[in-house]
């Protein structure tokens, strides 16, 4: 894996690859011993467990992605925050390797897709042998803020930093006991945990934002422990029976299934003129449509009226009535005495018309420039969560918390902020207001009856005063906060957590949160995303069942192989239907079954999602039908694939 960049994206995603997926990693960036980030990349070189290496190049040119073995390696990552340098290197590796996977930062999400389009179709220019299938992921291009959203909705909705996004629905890693296993319907059993029952989710440095332990990823590079320390991941059935209630257990739970519009988001009123009556509440008050329906019925009845004493037909009585009302008949001059009454009565009826008129175009007005207004905040609004901040990232954060059918009350000082507009066209309650200069803003946002605050906007000081603000109004309050330095989001984490130790607080730099999506792109499209637990780490992976030995023609419980891989999905589309990638963005199309039957059989057209750990996935992906690589400079010949790895190993 080839990460380029000199910042702390590059820093975590390094980290990320060599701890926890233990990938060989080289960095190209300007300087090791300057520069933003250069002294934490060095500090990573050499690190027990790591196996990390350093280009120095002031710019990720030919030469150096040369030195950086581009053209063996199977992943580039640009984490560069100039889009036009990224852009200029992809096109280089793309020529040096054609069949390299780009993963590439770019804050432009137009462009970005052009740009996908255009590296995957140079594969099947300079290499025009290589299929779809050959070439996994080809080109990804990610932002900050799309890869952060995730992490900080789960860390306000559920309090986990243990989630992993598949088909829509969002899946964590809870601690619980044996005993209180099943509350929630799990999914499966992933581990059981050595000695006693651990305390939750509560904060280790991981969840603040801090830095993980380099080693220990899947056992390989743990230090200090020995064998009985260590989890059991994926336990079969033999070894759950029998365990005392209190042991420690890490079960997978679903959260939800999301929709594209949740139910609290609401919707613009119709337009006049269509038939949408059951829009006319928000249009006209409930007073006006009061009156206009009194006004009709004074006017039925002067029309039968007028048919019971006139000698005419009842439509020709109701059209007089109406010119009688409009005041643009003529005078009843010489007519019967009844017929005069009438006719004044109905002038008298048109004359209140006018104000009643006046009425409807003066509320059709309000209605308008309430539809275009921000909502208010409603009354009796609870278990909402707040978001201060609607840029970059609180945006794609409201867009996720809306499909989830989250309530949501926003708070951002800016009226031309990014996401206003998302806002004002989903109906969300938000206020206008500076957290920092009105300190009632948060009372007024109902916070007191609120699931959590997401302080997100771009100040580390705005977000810190919001949440110490919020821990006084309720002190066992969710707090997450987008923090910038690493170093401080771990030190404010360990200081709230020690001050109100009963609170759930989330200190988060936007770097720690995108480096898992990067990294998992960087492994390919099969890998949706991967939770640790304890010094291993369980991935999770979406798998084809046509020609792999070990899930071809087996049954589900045949398929599974304790302490190394479990079958947990099957996906029901149709292969021309299927989607690349089942994690990116929300789905809700239930394309994924779960709890499959022990009996089932699995069939070579189907795909599976897995959890394994990384030696057992990487067994499990040697068996399957995966391409042989190229020699480079060495024409279309293949390299024999080496034989699968013993089923223990």
């Amino acid at each position: 894996m080839i990460v380029c960049g000199d910042n702390a994206l590059a820093q975590r995603l390094t980290r990320e690859l060599a701890g926890v997926y233990g990938q060989r990693v080289t960095v190209v960036l300007p300087s090791l011993r300057g520069g933003d980030h250069g002294p934490q990349i060095a500090a990573l070189i050499g690190a027990p467990g790591l196996s990390v290496r350093a280009v120095e190049a002031r710019v990720p040119d030919e030469t150096a992605l040369r030195d950086a073995g581009v053209e063996h390696a199977a992943a580039l990552a640009l984490t560069s925050g100039d889009d036009q340098l990224n852009i200029h290197v992809a096109l280089r590796a793309r020529r040096l390797n054609p069949r390299l996977r780009l993963v590439i930062r770019m804050f432009n999400r137009t462009l970005g897709g052009y740009l996908e389009n255009l590296l995957d179709r140079a594969v099947e220019v300079h290499s025009p042998e290589l299929d779809a299938a050959a070439v996994d992921a080809s080109t990804t291009v990610l932002s900050d803020s799309d890869t952060a959203a995730p992490s900080l909705v789960a860390a306000a909705v559920v309090g986990s930093d243990k989630i992993v996004h598949a088909d829509g629905l969002l899946l964590r890693a809870k601690e619980r006991t044996v005993g209180t296993a099943g509350r929630r319907d799990p999914l499966c059993t992933l581990a059981l945990l050595p000695g006693s029952p651990g305390s939750g989710e509560g904060g280790g440095e991981g969840a603040a934002g801090g830095a993980r332990a380099p080693g220990g990823a899947d056992g390989t590079g743990g230090r200090g422990g020995d064998a009985g320390d260590e989890p059991v991941l994926l336990p079969g059935d033999d070894a759950l029976a029998g365990l005392p209630p209190r042991r420690g257990a890490v079960v997978l739970e679903a959260i939800t299934r999301s929709t594209r519009h949740g139910p609290v988001t609401g919707r613009l009123p119709a337009m006049p003129g269509l038939p949408a009556l059951q829009h006319l509440n928000e249009l006209f008050s409930r007073r006006l449509r009061i009156s206009l329906a009194a006004m009709a019925g004074v006017v039925a009845v002067l029309a039968c009226a007028n048919w019971w004493v006139s000698d005419t037909t009842w439509l020709h009585a109701a059209y007089l009535t109406l010119l009688d009302f409009f005041a643009i008949n003529d005078p009843n001059v010489g007519e019967p005495p009844d017929t005069q009454v009438l006719q004044l009565l109905a002038g008298l009826a048109g004359v209140m018309l006018l104000p009643l008129l006046l009425a409807v175009v003066l509320e059709s007005y309000g209605a308008y420039r309430r539809a275009s207004a921000l909502r208010g905040v409603p009354r009796g609004l609870s278990g909402h969560v707040v978001l201060l901040g609607l840029g970059k990232v609180g945006t794609r954060v409201l867009d996720r918390l809306l499909e989830l059918g989250i309530p949501v009350v926003c708070i951002e000082r800016d009226p031309e902020a990014r996401g206003i507009a998302l806002a004002r066209a989903r109906r969300v309650p938000t206020l206008i207001a500076d957290v920092t200069e009105d300190g009632g803003v948060l009372s007024e946002a109902r916070l007191r009856r609120s699931r959590a605050l997401l302080a997100l906007t771009s100040d580390d000081g705005t977000n810190l005063e919001a949440a110490l603000y919020a821990r006084e109004l309720k002190p066992e309050l969710r707090v997450v906060m987008r923090l910038f330095d690493d170093e401080f989001a771990t030190t404010v984490y360990r200081t709230l957590r020690d001050t109100y130790p009963l609170a759930q607080t989330r200190s988060r730099s936007v770097s720690a949160l995108a480096a898992p999506a990067f990294a998992g792109a960087m492994m390919g499209r099969q890998v949706l995303g991967a939770i640790p637990v304890g010094r291993r780490v369980l991935v999770f992976a979406a798998v084809d069942v046509r020609e792999n030995a070990l899930l071809e023609g087996r049954t589900v419980a045949e398929a599974f192989r304790p302490g190394a891989w479990r079958v947990l999905a099957l996906d029901v589309a149709r292969p021309p239907e299927r989607r690349a990638d089942l994690a990116a963005g929300p789905a809700g199309t239930g394309e994924l079954a779960w709890r499959l039957h022990p009996g089932y059989v699995l069939r070579p057209h189907d795909r599976v999602v897995v959890a394994a750990t990384r030696r057992g996935l990487s067994t499990l992906l040697s068996a399957g039908p995966a391409p042989a690589p190229y020699l480079p400079d060495t024409g279309r010949h293949r390299v024999p694939r080496p034989p699968a790895p013993p089923e223990g190993g």
